[in-house]
């Protein structure tokens, strides 16, 4: 919730107000971290949308809900709010579905908050038609929170896998962290088989286990970074490419699953990775706004060697109609 909207503060302040019968307008103002005009404000807003609040005066007075207000309990299960929490993480948009736990749990919010603010909330909700992510892949709530506590208390799990192309196997991981990367989950681990840091998809996993042998995790990981120079390395076609510009100007406009970057001399840079898609990767090379040269992985220098024509192309003068 925003609290620096009018309507998010109107409904903090009837939470405090629930909680705190007979609160002062002044103490009402410091749990909101508001001066005691702007808490009177907010009353004001919560009076207008035909909420019951009852004021005293005196020194024992002050604001409490008047007997026409029932607000319906809210409690979510444990899909509903693991769902919750993961589509303000992913931003996925199954909200309007009221058969998952996304939908229901918001169905939920819809009910308890004041009338005219849910009216508003539902016309946004059922008026809006957010374009669907295709690359998302998003895992089983359980699956997700059973890592994340296990990333938490260090503790090792047991993975039951299922590739993309269909290979399965059963393995030992000291769970790192939980990495949220362009609306997939990924895993981001220590592998016991393999001996070697892992990024495994957690959409993919049939089941989890977590084991009694507890581990320490990396001295100051950085989840993200360790994930994006994860994902560029292992693949089918190698890149190496020298660009004529320092290392910090470069990695501000190339995303980090492109490789590592390597300074050298003379405010140079190399960047070493490798790729599924050696055309794609060249695409991404275009937006350097210096000069490169490809001096590794043929198939990377043919691609590009192919959008620079066809770009030449595109900046030919048309030729005159007959």
């Amino acid at each position: 919730m925003n609290a620096s909207n009018p309507t998010a503060r109107a409904l903090l302040c009837l939470e405090v107000m629930q909680g705190s019968p007979g609160i002062t307008a002044s103490r009402l103002g410091d749990k909101l971290g508001v001066s005691e005009r702007a808490a009177r404000r907010y009353v004001g807003i919560l009076r207008e949308a035909g909420i019951p609040i009852e004021s005293v005066r005196g020194p024992y007075g002050g604001y409490r809900l008047g007997r026409g207000l029932r607000l319906p309990p809210l409690t979510f299960s444990a899909p509903e709010a693991l769902g919750l929490v993961m589509a303000v993480l992913d931003g996925h948009h199954n909200a309007s579905d009221p058969t998952t736990p996304v939908g229901s749990a918001l169905g939920k919010l819809m009910r308890a908050v004041p009338e005219p603010v849910a009216a508003r909330a539902e016309a946004l909700r059922q008026t809006t038609a957010p374009a669907p992510d295709h690359a998302a892949a998003r895992p089983d709530p359980e699956t997700a929170s059973t890592l994340v506590q296990a990333c938490s208390d260090h503790r090792r799990v047991r993975l039951d896998y299922r590739s993309e192309a269909g290979a399965q196997w059963v393995t030992e991981v000291d769970p790192w962290a939980v990495v949220v990367r362009h609306g997939r989950w990924y895993l981001l681990c220590h592998s016991h088989s393999s001996d070697a840091r892992r990024a495994y998809r957690i959409d993919r996993m049939r089941g989890v286990d977590v084991l009694d042998d507890s581990f320490s995790p990396p001295v100051g990981l950085d989840p993200v970074a360790v994930l994006e120079e994860h994902l560029a390395v292992g693949w089918e076609y190698d890149a190496e490419v020298v660009i004529d510009a320092p290392c910090d100007a470069v990695a501000r406009c190339l995303p980090r699953a492109l490789g590592r970057l390597e300074p050298l001399e003379a405010g140079t840079t190399r960047l070493v990775g490798s790729t599924s898609n050696p055309f794609w990767y060249a695409e991404q090379l275009a937006v350097i706004p210096a000069s490169y040269r490809i001096v590794g992985g043929p198939e990377l220098r043919e691609c590009a060697r192919a959008i620079g024509q066809r770009l030449l192309a595109a900046a030919e003068a048309p030729s005159p109609r007959p």
